[in-house]
């Protein structure tokens, strides 16, 4: 179920009232999803569930799931599944017949998509780029595109990320970045690849999370 991005209030009732019937909650860290909980006093048991266990966790949790225990699957912010954990769990209660409930709910994607006066009738989510192996290949696969693009982006990695797409869309591509969506220093930031990699080199240290918005080829 999706948890809020950064303000705690950007949570629905159904999914509070999940939580709390829930008999055990699989988080992608415990601590960061105790601060929700704790928040909203909420003290269903934890248990981790993220990218370096899930492999090993799953066939457990789809054990006590077909024992009929209620479990509720949530990541550090968003919706799991999406750039997230979270799949592998869907996909293996699925094959042993445990019906699976999606809850609607924050995502990051979502408010920077609308807020960037990009078109948002059709777009592609592509999330994070590969970091080696197939990152050159799929960026130039993009270079097409007609549809306004979506990524997610680490702030390590933003510059070399608007870098490379600078070198492969060219840098006058409109496009847009934002940052720390819903907390108190969220950034919202349009221009061209060119502005936008001017911008945050000159920075310093680029610090939040970031989804990064790349216009298609037909505006």
């Amino acid at each position: 179920m999706p948890t809020p991005i950064g303000n705690l209030e950007d949570i629905t009732l159904r999914a509070l009232r999940v939580l709390r019937e829930a008999d055990l909650i699989a988080c992608e860290d415990t601590r960061t999803s105790g601060t929700l909980l704790a928040h909203y006093d909420i003290e269903a048991p934890t248990t981790p569930y993220h990218e370096h266990n899930e492999h090993d966790k799953t066939p457990r949790l789809v054990k006590r799931l077909k024992a009929g225990h209620a479990l509720a699957l949530v990541t550090d912010a968003g919706t799991p599944g999406v750039s997230d954990p979270g799949f592998l769990l869907a996909r293996a209660a699925h094959k042993a017949g445990v019906r699976v409930e999606a809850l609607p709910g924050p995502t990051a994607f979502v408010p920077a998509l609308v807020a960037s006066a990009l078109p948002a009738h059709r777009f592609a989510f592509e999330g994070f780029l590969p970091k080696k192996k197939g990152r050159q290949t799929r960026i130039e696969r993009l270079a097409d595109e007609e549809r306004t693009m979506v990524f997610y982006e680490s702030p390590h990695r933003l510059l070399r990320t608007l870098g490379d797409l600078v070198d492969a869309f060219g840098p006058e591509r409109r496009g847009a970045v934002a940052r720390e969506l819903t907390k108190r220093h969220e950034e919202l930031r349009r221009g061209t690849l060119g502005e936008l990699a001017s911008y945050f080199s000159g920075e310093g240290s680029v610090r939040g999370e970031f989804v990064l918005l790349v216009a298609g080829t037909d505006i």
